[in-house]
């Protein structure tokens, strides 16, 4: 079975992924119930109080889960790109039924409970802890249990910042449209939901039938909780030389992520190998100590820029006319050349250097069926107006809110399209078109499913589209800390054409074969 061999190959991964992802929920889950409990306790002691922290954290649950990581990516202390992000908007959706459940449990307990433990003259926290918590006890678990579920299914979007976790495969598989790899992160992911949901029943069967012992129990879950986050805190600092290389969560931008990770890697072993820096009179490398780590699929282009300037990230590939018309927001010209000067000089400001351009040139493309450029007689973007009121169009999220994107497109062209233009993931827009979902498309230059499809690129007449040559950028920090890297990274300038690209991306979009392989054979060229 596929499936089944798929995690047999990838039995390391995906150890790593399940425990990343269940160290969020654990966490995550934990936190929210030192904040909720005592929330609810509140919101059922001061009925007007409690209504109003109700309706607080119902507000994070109307939130759609990307949109919340990219409300909290810019902000400073809860955001940047890894692990702490996530973290809090796991916590966040989770605080809801565990306040809601908390706050029921205990507005439910017996009055003749309450009366009773005030005639033996029990004191107000000793009512709470020895009477009304212990009987509220069952509806605190099944909100427990309710945030836990909830997290698990949450915890799968946290790859798109970087966390980690099961959505690795998921977002993997969306990109390379493989249902078995999607299939490897969906269904353990719906596993691991099932068994937190029956051990914290196990918990609380445990815990109903020692109501004795439910204080030392709760202790214990509080000192647990707090080992985990410090353990999860302790694991995700950084070391000083380990290298955090990223990707969008296209197949071409992890191919790309996969090239630059183990170029640095095999330059980190060839000078350990050497005992030293290769270049006469260069300053003395560090790179004995160099670690890889991979930080691959990330949910577009403003969050590798993101994790780039907040330190996050180290390097990944970035595409000049991106840089300037998305990041920067300044009109792009379609000289590559002076784009590139721009955008060198735009991220100098900000600490980051932009290597030399890999060689091919990604630049978007206007694709149409080809039994339709064949049957109208289509050959470029000025072919399209007379036909624009009967055509259904369909772009990425990013492309319908860039500057060099659907509104200036339409401008410069004068398409009057009838319909709105669908929105879809970037990686599912080529097979919409060729199975008749949408009539028109904005795609790479370099898709490999161009060809496979039967897809047909209309000529872009009045260059509308600005170059889009790719470029490592890095931390300028970095490769002053490790300029053997700069030399390693400098072997591709000029090395990757758009044929050598398409190619790549056949081998995994089309030929379904590992990016991870893929990039190594590629890699093996420049090892001598």
């Amino acid at each position: 079975m596929a499936l089944l061999e798929f995690w047999r190959s990838h039995a390391n991964e995906f150890g790593q992924l399940l425990r990343q992802h269940t160290a969020l929920v654990l966490v995550s889950t934990a936190l929210a119930a030192l904040v909720g409990i005592p929330l609810g306790v509140l919101a059922a002691r001061r009925p007007r109080l409690g209504q109003a922290v109700l309706t607080v954290v119902s507000v994070a649950q109307t939130i759609p889960s990307l949109a919340l990581l990219g409300f909290l990516l810019p902000l400073p202390l809860v955001g940047g790109v890894g692990p702490r992000t996530a973290l809090v908007a796991l916590f966040l959706y989770a605080l809801l039924p565990i306040v809601r459940n908390t706050t029921t449990g205990l507005l439910q307990v017996d009055r003749a409970a309450r009366e009773a433990a005030v005639a033996v003259g029990m004191t107000s926290w000793q009512r709470l802890r020895m009477v009304e918590l212990p009987l509220a006890l069952p509806s605190v678990m099944t909100g427990l249990r309710l945030a836990a579920v909830i997290g698990v299914g949450t915890a799968t979007v946290a790859a798109a910042v970087g966390a980690g976790g099961l959505g690795e495969y998921i977002f993997r598989g969306l990109a390379m449209v493989d249902a078995t790899m999607i299939l490897a992160g969906a269904i353990p992911a719906a596993l691991v939901a099932l068994v937190a949901d029956a051990v914290l029943a196990r918990v609380e069967w445990h815990l109903t039938r020692r109501r004795g012992r439910s204080s030392r129990a709760a202790l214990v879950t509080v000192f647990l909780a707090t080992a985990a986050l410090v353990a999860v805190v302790a694991g995700g600092r950084r070391h000083a030389d380990t290298i955090i290389v990223a990707s969008k969560n296209t197949t071409e931008q992890v191919l790309l992520g996969e090239i630059v990770a183990q170029l640095i890697e095999a330059e980190a072993t060839r000078v350990r190998s050497a005992g030293g820096p290769a270049a006469p009179g260069a300053p003395a490398s560090r790179s004995d100590g160099v670690q890889v780590r991979r930080r691959l699929n990330l949910g577009g282009t403003f969050v590798c820029d993101a994790g780039l300037r907040s330190g996050a990230i180290d390097v990944y590939v970035e595409y000049t006319g991106t840089s300037l018309s998305a990041i920067f927001r300044e009109p792009v010209s379609r000289d590559s050349v002076e784009v590139l000067a721009r955008v060198r000089e735009k991220y100098a400001s900000a600490g980051v250097s932009v290597l030399q351009p890999l060689g091919f040139n990604n630049t978007f493309a206007i694709l149409v069926r080809g039994e339709d450029a064949r049957r109208n007689g289509w050959r470029t973007i000025d072919d399209l107006p007379a036909y624009a009121s009967t055509l259904r169009p369909g772009f990425g999220h990013e492309f319908l809110e860039r500057a060099d994107g659907y509104r200036g497109l339409v401008q410069t062209y004068g398409l009057q399209f009838v319909n709105q233009p669908r929105g879809m993931e970037l990686s599912l827009i080529y097979r919409a078109l060729a199975d008749g979902e949408v009539d028109l498309i904005a795609g790479d230059a370099t898709s490999a499913l161009i060809d496979r499809l039967d897809l047909f690129p209309l000529a872009d007449t009045k260059r509308y589209f600005p170059p889009y040559d790719a470029v490592p950028v890095a931390r300028s920090a970095m490769l002053l800390r490790h300029p053997e890297i700069g030399r390693a990274l400098a072997r591709l300038a000029g090395r990757i054409t758009d044929a050598d690209m398409r190619a790549l991306n056949a081998a995994v979009d089309i030929e379904k074969q590992d990016p991870r392989a893929v990039a190594e054979r590629f890699v093996s060229m420049f090892s001598h």
